[in-house]
């Protein structure tokens, strides 16, 4: 009896990923320059995966990935070409046991490029940089201590029992009224901000030890910002005036011409005698 007569039906051989892919590309007429352009996957690797020779491709997880993007381009269903893939890939791979990948590159077109990578990086450091001399030019003036809140007080020693008498000091005769007024720095690194009174900026700088600025005459409400007054010796008129403050201190809006520095002078002389005169109440 013929084999003819049992009815068998001849074998068909399954289509593989490659030629599915490849035949749907030829149905729209595409090239496979085409796909790669839009896919941003090499086309070497769209040869490739068209050829079914997957050990051409860098790994496993690449030819999973590139062909999720060719079906996707194609319309076709993605999630049986990944299956189909895999196995495929499983299938010429027997000898070569692989540890399993959770890194799967998908879609290339949405993978930022390495220009973009770089352009952020430098725009973090910008931003970076802006911040700290934000942060040193208005929040720390000098790069001084924080400033002191409490005045320095000073207490009458008392010896057995009795209290010393200091002897009334005398005051510093004031220099002519007017002249020019000129800072000079104590120590180095020292920040100040000289202003007019409509807020026109003269000199901002760190000062050595030694620098002068001279403030102009013809300025009108000239005034200072400085975090050191106490590192600056002043004079009007060539003869010295006191310090704006003893103490490590932020000073801001402080007028600086020779008629405030002059009356902060003399009110400062007529408080030392009143003051020792209280001491001296207090003695008898």
């Amino acid at each position: 009896m013929a084999l003819e007569e049992f009815g068998e039906e001849p074998v068909v051989e399954q289509e593989g990923v490659g030629q599915q892919l490849r035949r749907a590309r030829e149905e729209r007429g595409l090239a496979l320059a085409d796909v790669a352009k839009q896919t941003r996957v090499p086309e070497r690797h769209l040869a490739s995966i068209e050829n079914g020779d997957f050990n051409a491709l860098p790994a496993p997880t690449y030819a999973v990935g590139f062909s999720r993007s060719y079906a996707r381009f194609l319309n076709l269903d993605e999630r049986l070409i990944v299956d189909q893939v895999r196995a495929e890939v499983a299938a010429a791979r027997p000898a070569r046991p692989e540890r399993p990948e959770k890194f799967e590159p998908g879609d290339p077109a949405r993978v930022p490029s390495r220009r973009l990578v770089w352009f952020g990086l430098f725009a973090m450091v910008l931003l970076l940089t802006g911040m700290f001399a934000f942060y040193r030019s208005y929040f720390a003036p000098g790069l001084t201590p924080a400033p002191l809140t409490e005045e320095r007080r000073v207490a009458a020693s008392e010896a057995g029992g009795g209290a010393v008498r200091l002897p009334p000091p005398q005051a510093t005769p004031a220099p002519a009224a007017g002249g020019q007024v000129v800072f000079t720095a104590l120590e180095d690194g020292v920040w100040a901000r000289f202003y007019d009174g409509a807020g026109q900026r003269l000199q901002e700088k760190q000062m050595a030890r030694g620098e002068t600025f001279a403030v102009p005459q013809d300025v009108e409400g000239a005034q200072i910002w400085t975090g050191r007054p106490d590192a600056f010796a002043i004079t009007v008129g060539g003869r010295p005036v006191p310090k704006l403050s003893e103490e490590l201190r932020i000073m801001r809006d402080v007028p600086i011409s020779a008629e405030a520095l002059l009356a902060r002078q003399g009110a400062g002389a007529a408080a030392r005698p009143a003051s020792a005169a209280n001491n001296a109440g207090t003695t008898n």
